[in-house]
């Protein structure tokens, strides 16, 4: 079975925000670090090449894979920003629907701005994406 590439390094997250993030890009993702870090009571850790990371879990799939990923992440990619969630539970999907401008992948929620959304909202978001996390693997 193949080794997954996302794990934690020793890479330095203000490095990588410093040659990925636009100034206003980076203004952006230091709100998002002060917002992951009061909901997952973490320090911020490089997973991979490109996912700022807070806490991890460690999960094992019906198929057998197995591995272990950050409880809440966000990435630079190009002019958006994305932030991986769980939005799958009806609460999740209410949420969303109050965000503001934004697009939604299977777990990839993708934004230009901040300015662009409701930041409380996000919040709400991002701690119920975590919850969520901690009860589907404890």
């Amino acid at each position: 079975m193949a080794e997954t590439k996302t794990k934690p390094t020793a890479v330095s997250v203000d490095d990588y925000l410093a040659s990925r993030a636009s100034a206003e890009q980076l203004a952006d993702c230091k709100a998002l670090m002060a917002i992951c870090k009061r909901v997952t009571k973490q320090s911020p850790k490089m997973w991979g090449p490109s996912i700022v990371g807070y806490g991890s879990y460690s999960y094992r799939y019906d198929s057998g894979h197995s591995g272990e990923m950050c409880i809440i992440g966000f990435a630079v990619r190009g002019r958006e920003l994305v932030v991986y969630i769980v939005s799958d539970t009806p609460e999740q999907a209410a949420l969303l629907a109050r965000l503001g401008k934004h697009k939604m992948g299977k777990a990839c929620l993708y934004f230009k701005r901040l300015a662009d959304i409701d930041v409380k909202v996000l919040e709400a978001l991002i701690a119920g994406s975590v919850a969520e996390v901690k009860r589907r693997y404890p």
